[in-house]
């Protein structure tokens, strides 16, 4: 084993293919929900998002559209920084923060009786939370010219 520190792999050994692909995949399947999510709350009419999002319609506009903001930087950041190898522990601090956002989320829907938009969050949570692991612990990326 090597040191625990922040950007060095647990183990010694290399991470395997299997897990380089599901980072991968999974990096890029938390981008696009989130991404798009981030899109629609910051481009749709609040009236139509509130019929699509109960809650969106509840809320100050402003909150909407900086939850919209807050979408798009973690899908943005969870990608980005790791394919352009441009500060890749970017990636870890997104992840990190889409994994709170999850349990945020999930809180707020449970306490507004809207279990039915939980699925989602429960599918989400995890991705984010193996990313922010795989990322930070197991297979990091490494910077341009590092």
């Amino acid at each position: 084993m090597t040191s625990a520190s922040y950007g060095t792999p647990i183990s010694s050994r290399p991470a395997g293919k299997t897990l380089r692909v599901a980072l991968w995949t999974a990096q890029c399947l938390v981008a696009l929900a989130f991404c798009a999510s981030g899109a629609m709350k910051l481009t749709t009419p609040i009236p139509e998002l509130g019929a699509m999002m109960p809650w969106a319609g509840q809320y100050p506009v402003a909150f909407v559209r900086t939850i919209g903001l807050i979408d798009l930087a973690g899908g943005l950041g969870i990608l980005l920084p790791a394919l352009s190898r441009i500060l890749p522990r970017l990636t870890v601090w997104a992840a990190l923060g889409c994994t709170v956002l999850q349990l945020f989320a999930i809180a707020f829907h449970l306490g507004r009786g809207e279990a039915m938009v939980l699925p989602l969050n429960f599918v989400l949570l995890p991705m984010c939370a193996f990313v922010l692991w795989g990322r930070a612990r197991r297979a990091p990326i490494r910077a341009r010219g590092g």
